[in-house]
């Protein structure tokens, strides 16, 4: 059997868990949910021809399938990391679809003993392909395991308990691990050194988005002209699953109110009435930036007081809305707590007061973890 997809302990692809029903609704939320899922798979690219966006990704990736493929052995194990909805898991099924093998899919959540991950190896015949979602959430015992396959594709089963406990070599065929990831950061070391091809999605280009969205149109049978898809583009905050949702709620509109199809004007009456302005801000977005504008005067704030002021727990203020807000400029991370810039002030259309924080006045958090300024 080749080219075939099967799925074994396979849990929710790139999800967030931050315990929020509040967070993991949100239309701009790069999770997907439960009852999309389905068309989220549809909307996929079968091959990396036909993958937008992240060239030099592709470039390379498509350099490694294909020497493997004219050597007839299997490629190297792949890493892919990068936040959610940028494409990881769609990566990964065009590994398997390339090389014309099949593909096992499960996550790191689903294996909590080695156990799990011997069931699984032992299963796998020649030149299958192992998806392992969210790898960095596998148990330490599963990771040792997994070291050994990936290296001399081997697995050692253990059998009887204490004194008497013996290990049993059990061989594997070749095979090609592809992990997914959105916090590389985590990965141990060794298990990091056992892939040969490491990737980093970033976030895509407005107009990546556009050739996203057009594409996306034509396969859901939605009539849209340029101008409205590059007004629902520019709201997508660079993630591909935030533009195809966003698409499906401007045709929701458009339907409704009889428009036969998507234009700006239909894009931007739909994505104000689901709270999405024009930078890509939704509802939690711009209630943590007006209560550190209007209540706190720019800030610095601390998060916890931050989250209370919004009604909403800090993990989901911290995990959900800061790293969009960061990352664009809307706020800074500080030794004292949040506080806004200058930009944010302009989106709201707010006059900062007499010695508001900025760039210049703040030490900020940088990369590395330490302050400075």
């Amino acid at each position: 059997m080749t080219g075939g997809f099967s799925s074994e302990m396979s849990g929710p692809g790139e999800d967030y868990d931050d315990g929020s029903f509040e967070a993991t609704s949100r239309i701009v939320e790069p999770g997907a949910l439960d009852d999309e899922r389905t068309v989220e798979v549809a909307l996929r690219p079968r091959r990396l021809a036909d993958f937008p966006g992240q060239p030099r990704v592709r470039d390379q990736l498509g350099l490694v399938l294909e020497a493997a493929r004219r050597r007839g052995t299997p490629p190297d194990h792949v890493l892919l990391s990068g936040p959610p909805g940028l494409g990881k898991t769609t990566l990964a099924m065009i590994v398997a679809a390339e090389l014309e093998r099949p593909i096992r899919v499960t996550s790191g959540p689903a294996i909590q003993h080695a156990g799990d991950l011997a069931a699984v190896l032992s299963s796998l015949v020649e030149g299958e392909v192992l998806f392992l979602d969210e790898i960095h959430r596998m148990s330490r015992a599963a990771e040792e395991m997994l070291y050994l396959a990936m290296e001399d594709f081997r697995v050692d089963v253990i059998v009887g308990k204490g004194a008497g406990a013996t290990a049993i070599p059990l061989d594997l065929p070749p095979f090609t691990v592809v992990g997914a990831t959105t916090r590389a950061g985590l990965l141990p070391a060794p298990l990091r050194d056992r892939f040969g091809f490491t990737a980093h999605l970033d976030y895509y280009a407005a107009a990546d988005l556009a050739q996203i969205l057009q594409r996306s149109a034509g396969l859901l049978g939605i009539e849209a002209d340029r101008p409205g898809i590059e007004e629902i583009a520019g709201r997508s905050r660079g993630t591909p699953r935030i533009a195809n949702r966003l698409l499906r709620r401007v045709r929701d509109w458009a339907q409704v109110h009889g428009h036969e199809h998507v234009d700006r004007p239909s894009a931007r009456a739909a994505l104000e009435l689901f709270d999405v302005d024009e930078r890509g801000l939704d509802r939690l977005d711009r209630a943590v930036l007006e209560a550190l504008c209007r209540r706190f005067a720019g800030g610095p704030v601390g998060l916890s007081t931050l989250a209370v002021t919004v009604g909403e727990e800090a993990d989901t203020v911290e995990t959900v809305a800061e790293p969009y807000l960061v990352r664009e400029g809307f706020m800074m991370r500080t030794p004292r707590g949040r506080a806004a810039t200058l930009q944010t002030w302009e989106h709201l259309g707010l006059t900062p007061p007499a010695g508001a924080a900025t760039l210049e006045t703040l030490p900020f958090e940088s990369d590395s973890g330490r302050f400075s300024g």
